[in-house]
């Protein structure tokens, strides 16, 4: 625990140097004395949970992503991964994470760093650190790696999948932004992030092979984004907004040619409201062009389109639309359930490979028991489809089994 308390200090130890070095300053010769930065009245907490996940699959999935339940690492050709009926055991749900608290010119200000261990990029499919979270607030400024503004965090159901719905925005990402109304009731802010930008060169691999495999993203300018709330005690409706810039060039082509860029915007429209005392409803939809890359599961954002009036090679931003609708009900204080289901559906271009996603589907029902308010155990059924361009489908079914036990201290201040 020693050990533990210690790194966490270390992690926030910038949050509390200027405070120690202000202490230790004398004051400059000819000069007034400086005003602390920031008080020495600082709290710092470690917070998390260690889980355990048992998992079988009747049919199969991608092996690298068997942590999180995703409809587009279902296969549309039977016996890609193998034959039906996979078990599993996963720890990469468990998290550890640790906050400061403290003052800075006279503003609030907040220091959170977060990780898990489901390895993702080139570490997918591994047991290990994986950023959650790194943001630093101060007042109404925020910074660091964070959800991104057009997700709304309260709409993550109460469920113990990894992944999630898909036809949701979920996804963390750096950036800053500035929130302008902060009230009971109301809520505005709007800000910058750093843009995510999936190419899908699709048939032009095969037309053009050297074409098709340089083809690569460009991110040139960043995310434009804008989020509204309107809160009572009946729950909450929330709309937000993005634009950006979804662009391509080949690599190793002179001035990069061929390249483009083409407008990407979306909308996502959310609500969580309060079904009596026991049960609450949490819905959105979303939809736009070019922003695959914020959906929870599936999708491009550009892809080639043949004008077939011209004969011309155009890119095209996907369009695409997600939906969910999740209904939680507490049966007592130790019993929950939530049951629901989501989609993800991407207007295909008419040069994208016949294999490419066009919709995925993801449904879940599960019973939850609170041992204590530290110690949770359950069990999750899950469903998902993926469909292709071309009309392949493929299916599976899920068991999860879970165990979290969650913890919190404080290590240090009020």
């Amino acid at each position: 625990m020693l050990k533990t308390a210690a790194f966490a200090l270390g992690l926030l130890a910038p949050l509390a140097a200027p405070c120690i070095a202000q202490a230790q300053t004398a004051p400059e010769p000819g000069g007034r004395d400086r005003p602390p930065v920031i008080t020495d009245d600082i709290k710092v907490q470690m917070y998390g949970w260690v889980q355990l996940d048992g998992i079988y699959d009747f049919n199969r999935v991608d092996p690298v992503w068997v942590g999180g339940f995703r409809p587009s690492k279902i296969p549309t050709e039977e016996g890609v991964y193998g034959e039906d009926g996979q078990a599993n055991f996963s720890a990469r749900q468990t998290l550890f994470g640790v906050s400061g608290e403290g003052d800075l010119n006279g503003t609030p200000v907040k220091v959170a760093i977060e990780f898990d261990l489901f390895g993702s990029g080139s570490n997918a499919g591994e047991t290990t650190f994986h950023l959650q979270r790194a943001s630093f607030e101060w007042g109404p400024v925020m910074a660091g790696y964070n959800k991104s503004l057009l997700m709304d965090p309260d709409l993550w159901p109460n469920i113990i999948d990894f992944w999630g719905p898909s036809g949701m925005i979920y996804v963390k990402t750096a950036g800053v932004r500035y929130t302008f109304v902060n009230t009971d009731t109301a809520w505005l802010a709007a800000g910058l992030e750093l843009p995510g930008n999936d190419v899908d060169p699709g048939l032009i691999r095969v037309i053009d092979p050297d074409l098709g495999n340089n083809l690569t993203n460009t991110q040139k300018y960043p995310d434009f984004h804008i989020a509204g709330k309107y809160s009572g005690d009946w729950g909450h409706v929330r709309l937000a907004g993005v634009a950006r810039s979804v662009g391509f060039e080949t690599v190793g082509s002179p001035g990069g040619e061929p390249n483009g860029d083409e407008l990407g915007w979306g909308l996502d429209l959310t609500s969580v409201i309060k079904l009596g005392e026991s049960s609450t409803l949490r819905a959105g939809y979303v939809w736009g062009e070019g922003i695959a890359s914020y959906f929870n599961d599936g999708g491009t954002d550009l892809a080639p389109e043949l004008d077939t009036t011209n004969l011309q090679v155009e890119a095209q931003a996907g369009q695409m639309y997600g939906v969910m609708a999740y209904l939680e009900h507490n049966w007592d204080d130790k019993f929950s359930t939530a049951i629901g289901v989501s989609r993800t559906n991407l207007e295909n271009t008419n040069l994208q490979s016949g294999d490419a996603f066009h919709r995925g589907d993801y449904a879940s029902v599960n019973l939850l028991y609170k041992v204590t308010p530290e110690l949770l155990v359950g069990g999750e059924v899950l469903y998902g489809t993926r469909e292709d361009k071309d009309g392949d489908t493929g299916e599976d079914t899920r068991l999860q089994l879970s165990i979290r036990y969650s913890y919190g201290v404080t290590v240090m201040g009020r």
